[in-house]
């Protein structure tokens, strides 16, 4: 494989900007660093390392980053493929930046058992442009294959306290207290009461006449339900010790809860996602059941204390997408009949970046704080071996950033559905180049080939 230098780039890592390269051997980074602290001339300059590499790759000045880690997505494979598989997701994913996925266990059949696990992993490993995971899904049911299941190679425990695709709600008590006791990883929830929104759907239809708006899909599954449900999974884990990971937080309330939480030691962390901090309810009458998601995406209020909470010291440790294509046709309908999920995945990076221009709230947030929020802490939690940050040593997972505004149109957009939420808006940056494992997945214009591999994870790791 190709030894690829990387230079005149804005390299973002850990926290620092700075001119630098990176030099590539094969899959692998094997060297990096500021340009200014290369001698001269002779051996180990500049013009040293250009000699030596195959590939020279001028950056231009743009913004080299580690690749993205979004560990929240629905690859929609198997049983679910008119939306997307593993092949269209996966070149999105590349084309917007994002080099490593986690793929959520809600297909048909679900993805409750190692069997199915192992099916996954064989058929990404056939056609994905990105590195993969999987999570294996909780039911009330299956305790025993989760216990037995090999955590190595698979991401954690998905636990829906709320309604999904494949009837993986789990509601018995006592299935809920041997998961946390009990389970060697980390354990993701999607936390909403499904008897609160069952409550709300009942009152709602009536007083609607049985169709309900879709304006109305944030009363639907109302705040309360994504409090309550929160709420639970953080006194299960304070009791047993084990670890929590939120997604997509959508209310200040949770914020708050698990703020506290962690100021008493829960071991829990936190996931938002770009569509909580750009989107509010009142952009219904725009976008109608565009932005329509599960959880809802909630009041103005919320969008900006979410955005509050992703400066450095904020408790939102993680952006991922829960990127869940569907095609448009199956968007229509009302609050109750039109598909919950967005394509997320291909504009996720330029959107954050777009966020540090726009929203004051992130006024003092720099590009580094959303390599931290997407690339390193993703690594980091979840144990994902020697990715996530720009080091000798760890496989050369990169994207390159040019900073050129483009307008966003469903055109763009290389997710089998065929359509963004965020079709019309105009974004300040472009992917123009991403590598997974050392070549080149994406060139700035189409993605190029198959080159994911399947991740390895670390559970002791936070």
């Amino acid at each position: 494989m190709a030894r690829k230098l990387l230079y005149n780039a804005l390299i973002v890592n850990e926290g620092r900007s700075y001119k630098g390269y990176v030099l590539t051997d094969g899959p692998l980074i094997a060297a990096s660093g500021p340009e200014s602290e290369l001698p001269a001339d002779g051996q180990g300059s500049l013009a040293d390392l250009k000699a030596g590499a195959d590939e020279l790759i001028d950056c231009g000045g743009g913004m080299l980053m580690p690749g993205v880690i979004d560990t929240h997505v629905h690859f929609r494979d198997p049983g679910l493929t008119e939306k997307g598989d593993m092949a269209t997701e996966s070149r999105a994913a590349v084309a917007g930046g994002v080099t490593s996925v986690i793929d959520m266990p809600n297909t048909r059949p679900a993805t409750v058992s190692r069997e199915a696990v192992a099916a996954k992993i064989a058929r990404a490993s056939e056609v994905s442009a990105a590195n993969f995971g999987f999570f294996i899904g909780a039911t009330n049911d299956n305790i025993d294959e989760l216990l037995s299941a090999d955590y190595g190679t698979t991401a954690g425990v998905k636990l829906f306290l709320g309604s999904s695709t494949g009837n993986m709600l789990v509601d018995d008590s006592s299935t809920l207290g041997r998961l946390f006791r009990e389970a060697p990883a980390l354990i993701a929830v999607h936390a909403e009461d499904e008897a609160v929104i069952r409550a709300s759907r009942e009152r709602l239809a009536a007083e609607c006449g049985g169709s309900i708006p879709v304006e109305r899909h944030p009363d639907v599954r109302p705040r309360e339900a994504c409090i309550a449900a929160t709420r639970r999974a953080i006194s299960l884990a304070r009791e047993s010790g084990a670890r929590l990971h939120v997604c997509h937080i959508s209310t200040a309330e949770e914020l708050q809860l698990i703020k506290e939480a962690k100021a008493e030691g829960v071991r829990v962390t936190a996931e938002t996602c770009p569509q909580y901090l750009l989107f509010d309810r009142n952009d219904f009458e725009r976008l109608g059941a565009r932005i329509k998601c599960n959880p809802a995406v909630k009041e103005p209020s919320d969008r900006i204390a979410l955005l509050r909470q992703l400066l450095p010291g904020g408790c939102v440790d993680t952006i991922a997408t829960d990127h869940a294509p569907h095609l448009l046709s199956q968007k229509e309908g009302d609050a109750l009949t039109a598909a919950s999920g967005m394509p997320m995945v291909q504009f996720s990076l330029r959107a954050m970046l777009e966020l540090l221009d726009s929203e004051p709230e992130l006024d003092g947030c720099g590009p580094e704080r959303v390599v931290e929020l997407m690339c390193h802490r993703p690594a980091e939690l979840f144990g994902i071996e020697r990715r996530g940050f720009i080091r000798p040593g760890y496989y050369a997972d990169l994207v390159l950033v040019g900073r050129h505004r483009v307008k966003v149109t469903d055109a763009d957009v290389i997710s089998r559905c065929a359509w963004t939420p965020l079709a019309g808006m105009s974004l300040g940056s472009d992917i123009r180049l991403t590598l997974v494992n050392g070549e080149t997945a994406w060139d700035g214009s189409r993605a190029t080939g198959r080159y994911g591999v399947p991740l390895r994870f670390s559970h002791g790791c936070e």
